[in-house]
């Protein structure tokens, strides 16, 4: 029974610890104010896209966590998360314990220009594959300075220094050809129960998902992938 109850209380202490150092930019519904929260417990009833081949994973699909990441490349405390997250691959992903999935949540009534950098690195993805697209979202992270601050001309400059062909990329992001795989990446994190970003959710291999809200520092994350890991 001790053994049985083991993991839930440490998932739950994980909670405990994460709650006090939370911070994610808001999701305006309902003309909500800017707020905080601390990361939902265990939760198998989250309504989550199956994560797919179309998905972006850096990671070994079969991980024994995948950790799906709904983001906006303007909130600044998705710029904090997402070195977070590289810290994670460092040390989890080289031995397939942990995947990272990633999808788009722009936040429009904060980042307008979020939406179409989304879109950049769908192209950047059509163009050289997946090394590309995370190439290309790291160097967006780089280059931003958060708060709808990057020069959309930076875009294609990005994707030369990534290696990318520029003329072909300019004729991607121009057509709009995929402004609807970015809403739908939005409606999934919203129907996830995403109110901000970075939102995330954990999923581990018996279907035990936990959600967590904001930029928590490492230490916090680790302390939930451990937990799960243990499952």
């Amino acid at each position: 029974m001790l053994e049985k109850l083991s993991v839930p209380i440490a998932i739950i202490i994980a909670g405990g610890l994460i709650g006090g150092a939370l911070y994610y930019s808001n999701l305006k519904i309902g003309n909500q104010p800017t707020r905080t929260a601390a990361p939902t417990a265990e939760n198998t009833t989250i309504t989550m896209r199956p994560v797919s081949s179309d998905d972006h994973i850096l990671g070994n699909p079969n991980a024994d966590v995948l950790i799906v990441e709904y983001s906006d490349t303007e909130c600044p405390f998705c710029k904090q998360f997402h070195t977070t997250m590289q810290r994670v691959m460092n040390e989890y992903g080289k031995d397939g314990k942990v995947a990272w999935v990633y999808r788009h949540f722009p936040i429009d009534e904060l980042h307008s220009k979020a939406r179409k950098e989304a879109e950049a690195t769908e192209c950047a993805n059509e163009l050289g594959g997946p090394a590309k697209f995370w190439q290309y979202i790291n160097m967006l992270f780089d280059t931003t300075t958060s708060n709808n601050t990057l020069d959309p001309a930076q875009l294609p400059i990005i994707a030369k220094n990534v290696g990318l062909d520029v003329k072909a990329f300019n004729a991607c992001l121009s057509s709009g050809k995929y402004a609807t795989k970015v809403e739908a990446d939005y409606q999934d994190a919203v129907k996830a129960g995403g109110r901000g970003t970075p939102n995330s959710i954990l999923v581990s291999k018996d279907g035990t998902k936990v959600t967590v809200q904001g930029a928590q520092p490492y230490e916090s994350l680790k302390a939930t992938i451990d937990a799960l890991l243990q499952k």
